[in-house]
Order: structure tokens, then sequence, then C-alpha cells
């Protein structure tokens, strides 16, 4: 186990941070508008993002980083500020959390299916290599590669981000088959588990794809297949369109007593996704003060 990771979790569980994309746009980001820009065009909505996770306890905040790779930057005519976009990213998270927690920069997938030939695995490796590369010269402290649904893009990313020496953390999106409990191209959580382990992951975990009730049995699987730490983040429920925009109907109180569950079944770090917040963030750090 990394070093880093090890020292992390040697109390116990550690709890990390939220949404960000719900986060910004109740700061005012537009449905369709990129969230990685505004690490240049609204840097201060960003940092207050980051402080408001670490105000409520996290110890581990991410980056709004997500879709920083050029393959998803270029389809915003911004292909040519991977470095800048990355590394602001960074350093925003950086300043906002004050060294009160450790700052795990996010990659997320590049949109294109490697299954039909919209992509060659030599482009997914080289903008990621590219992408992890800038997060590190960033300062980001590990590397969270997240919310993925091809476990060979997943590898490429794991592969990418362990060339800067980092820690890294892979996450794949469990919320398909007829039990929800595969990704959508059909990986299990114990074949994720193997695969990302053997890829030189530190720590495999699930996030994104659904709320929280159905993490408990995945947690589980994931635990028992792998002796890497685990990671959790799901979903703040499910989502009901309203006036165009997500809204989740888990309440923080609800999703603090499932993640206890989850702690007690293994994870070594929890925190939510799509549709959670600071509140319920601090509530699950209430109830393990508790």
């Amino acid at each position: 186990m990394h070093p880093t990771i090890e020292k992390l979790i040697a109390n116990g569980a550690v709890v990390t941070d939220g949404a960000w994309g719900t986060q910004l746009q109740a700061r005012g980001l537009a449905i369709g508008e990129f969230p990685d820009a505004w690490n240049l065009t609204h840097p201060r909505f960003v940092g207050e993002v980051a402080r408001a996770y670490v105000n409520a306890g996290s110890r581990v905040i991410l980056t709004n980083t997500f879709g920083a790779n050029r393959v998803r930057l270029a389809e915003n005519s911004l292909a040519d500020r991977v470095v800048e976009i990355n590394q602001r990213g960074v350093e925003i998270s950086k300043i906002a959390v004050a060294g009160k927690a450790m700052v795990f920069a996010s990659i997320g997938p590049t949109g294109k299916l490697l299954l039909n030939g919209e992509i060659t695995p030599a482009e997914i490796q080289s903008a990621f290599e590219e992408q992890a590369t800038a997060l590190a010269q960033g300062g980001a402290d590990a590397i969270v590669v997240e919310t993925m649904a091809d476990i060979e893009e997943a590898k490429l990313a794991v592969a990418a981000a362990r060339t800067t020496g980092l820690p890294v953390v892979a996450c794949m999106v469990f919320d398909s088959g007829k039990n929800l409990d595969r990704t959508m191209m059909g990986t299990t959580p114990e074949q994720a588990a193997q695969e990302l382990s053997e890829a030189g992951a530190d720590v495999i975990g699930a996030n994104c794809g659904q709320g929280i009730s159905r993490f408990l049995s995945i947690c589980q699987r994931l635990r028992a297949a792998t002796d890497r730490p685990v990671w959790i983040k799901p979903n703040a429920g499910l989502p009901q369109l309203e006036n165009g925009r997500a809204v989740y109907a888990g309440t923080p109180a609800d999703f603090a007593d499932q993640a206890t569950d989850l702690i007690a079944a293994g994870a070594k770090f929890i925190g939510g996704c799509c549709g959670t917040s600071p509140e319920f963030i601090s509530a699950i750090c209430r109830r393990i003060a508790g």
C-alpha cells in the first residue's frame, strides 16, 4: 500500500467530499456549461465549494478537473489549456483546504468509446498522461480515476496516473444489469477489483450511478475481492427532473445512517457523488464522531 494511503487510513475510515457539479450549479454554472473552465473564469466559486467541504469535515478534497483531459477539452475549444486548467484546479483546492485536508485530483473518462473505435488506447493513454502529469506538477497529493464505465479505459487511466508516483484511486460506476451491479460494459465488482488491483491502483472503489442503498453489496463484494482499501461515493438517491435540473430526494441524515453501514462493511474512504452537499458530509462526520 502507498505510504500516503496507509498513513491516512491508520485511524479508521476517512470522510471525503461530496458532489461538485451540483454545488457549482448552485453558484451559477449553467446546464451544459463545462465545469472545468470555471477554474479559469470563476476560481472564487470553485474555491468556495472546496472550502465548504473542508468546513463540513472532509479530510480529502477533490479538484474541479473531472473532464480536463485533452479529448473532452477539445470539444469545448480548450485543448490548448490542459495544463493550465488542471494545475489551476489543484491550486484552487490546495488554497481552499489550507493544509486541513489532502487534495486528491480528479480524472474522469474521455467520453469516447474504445469498443467501437471512436478512440484508440494510445490516444486515451496519452491524454491521461498529459492530465496526470499536470495534476502532479500542480501539487496534488493523489489522483482519483473516477466514474469509469469501461474497465479498459480505467486501466489506461491508472497506468497514466501511476507514471506520476502519486497514490492512485480507481473507481467504477456500477449501475447496469438486472441487479444494477455491473458497469455499462458488464464488468462485475469482483472483476473490477481484480483488474484494477493488478493494474496497480492503491485504492479501489465505486462512485455515482445510483443511491447509497444499493452500494452496500457492491462495497462488500469489492472488499472481498481485493486487499486494497475501498473507496465509496454514492449519489443522493435517484434524480427527478425539475425545471431541467436534476433534484435528488436523499436526505443527509438517511445518507449518514447508511454511510456507517458502508464503513462497517469495509469502506475506508466514504463520501458522496451527485446531489450530495456539505450537509451530507457534516452528517456523516457527526455520525462517525457519535
